[in-house]
């Protein structure tokens, strides 16, 4: 089990290490995005930043698909090698590839024909809506190769890797940068240009993930048919409701998106800065999720539950110590992050809300990040479903009607907080009894076809 590496050591240091590594790479993609927005912005065109906004929410819905199989994948392979099995985590891994390429070329050909009907549901009309549709139209076909990227970064964090799967990640960032003001400014196409960079990182990622792999972990199996099917069950497991638990999220953006559009083009532009500088200030804590799920699932493959424990509560003190920092930088820097962007109005009020109080409240979409990770590899993802839908529906469109009617465009940024405490909490007490039981649970699907089969049998 030299690839099991988190069932010994300090379980602070490995999340940390973890977290760290894996959001490095993710800063340096969403910092590239970041940038993006600074580019348009310098255009002096409120449709361009607007138009970003809401291609924004749509591209949060299709990579959220990708951060479902990405679970799924390294859930698998993490509880095989906490097992011991690195023939099964290899065959896991490679069937795992397959499937999420199919799935996501299926998912992304539906999307892109819809991309005009989701834009305009989101609120956008006329040249806004014309942008945001041509941009959209040229990144949606790459979902594929971003999937690609994903699962060889999952299947590499699996192995202890991080490093490797931060370096991805990085190179993407890279060619991103330097594609950026090229296309943008030297050859003066604009949205377009940021689109084609954009494909080309998600190239990079694919490439860069998949060689470590094969180069030091044993590369991956020939795929056949007959495990084609028999391991789509165990996938399905996890992926389904994971990815149904991540497309909450963009659900969730997309109203809060419609509600800004209410206040006009300015605001929407706020709320896209605040969209890309929130992955940035707190990339650590979206990779929470997927840098500790492989050492809660290495641990729990091997049977040690007070590891998982001690797994789940170092990750929840990372959180608290990161979310303080990084909101005390966000206040002091608010100023110049307003001014980098030309804020004014309505959208320099969004930017200095999320920079004070708002930045604090992120320690418990932190708490529903690290919870989901220990339901998805203790064999009971439905229950992150459960939680992200709740969030994303009932705390987030309840109060941002009632906080938007009241405080106008900066309630619709604190209504959409309110959920976030309200499921962190609950999530924090569900984690905390799941990992505290005598005996841990079979999956849900599991149980579920042992009541119908008993419910059969008795009645014959």
């Amino acid at each position: 089990m030299a690839d099991a590496k988190f069932l010994e050591g300090n379980l602070f240091r490995h999340v940390s290490v973890m977290s760290l590594t894996a959001s490095l790479g993710l800063v340096a993609v969403f910092a590239v995005d970041l940038v993006d927005m600074l580019f348009i912005s310098m255009l002096g065109q409120a449709e361009l930043a607007a138009a970003v906004g809401y291609a924004g929410a749509i591209l949060f819905f299709t990579t959220s698909f990708g951060i479902g199989m990405a679970i799924a994948a390294g859930a698998l392979v993490a509880r095989a090698l906490g097992a011991g099995d690195e023939v099964a985590a290899r065959r896991r891994a490679s069937t795992a590839l397959v499937w999420a390429v199919a799935f996501g070329a299926v998912f992304a050909g539906v999307v892109w024909v819809l991309v005009p009907l989701f834009v305009g549901l989101l609120g956008a009309s006329g040249e806004t809506a014309r942008l945001a549709v041509s941009y959209l139209r040229i990144i949606v076909p790459s979902l594929p190769l971003l999937m690609v990227g994903m699962i060889g970064g999952a299947i590499l964090r699996a192995h202890g890797d991080a490093n490797r799967a931060m370096v991805a990640t990085l190179v993407g960032g890279a060619v991103n940068a330097v594609l950026d003001p090229i296309l943008i400014f030297g050859f003066g196409l604009d949205l377009t240009g940021a689109a084609l960079a954009s494909v080309a990182a998600r190239m990079a990622i694919a490439a860069t993930a998949l060689l470590p792999i094969f180069r030091h972990h044993g590369g991956l199996e020939a795929p056949r048919a007959d495990h084609m099917l028999p391991d789509l069950r165990p996938l399905a497991a996890i992926a389904a409701p994971a990815i149904l638990t991540q497309l909450a999220t963009p659900v969730g953006q997309a109203f809060v998106t419609r509600s800004m559009a209410e206040y006009g083009e300015d605001a929407v532009a706020g709320m896209a800065i605040v969209a890309r500088l929130t992955p940035v200030a707190f990339g650590v804590i979206f990779a929470l999720s997927g840098a500790v799920g492989p050492i809660i699932g290495q641990n729990a493959g091997a049977g040690d539950r007070d590891r998982v424990r001690g797994a789940f509560r170092a990750a929840l003190l990372f959180t608290a110590l990161y979310v303080v920092a990084a909101a005390l930088l966000l206040f002091l820097l608010r100023a110049p992050i307003a001014a980098m962007f030309d804020a004014t109005g309505q959208a320099l009020a969004l930017v200095y809300l999320f920079c004070g109080p708002l930045a604090l409240v992120f320690f418990f979409n932190g708490t529903l990040f690290v919870a989901n990770a220990a339901f998805n590899n203790l064999r009971q993802p439905l229950r992150s479903t459960w939680l992200n839908w709740g969030r994303h529906t009932l705390g987030t469109v309840p109060p941002v009607l009632l906080l938007s009617a009241w405080l106008g465009a900066p309630g619709v940024l604190i209504g959409q907080a309110v959920g976030g405490v309200v499921f962190g909490l609950i999530a924090w007490r569900l984690a905390e009894r799941l990992i505290s039981a005598p005996d841990l649970p079979r999956p849900e699907p599991e149980r579920f076809r042992t009541r119908l089969f008993q419910l059969l049998h008795h009645r014959r």
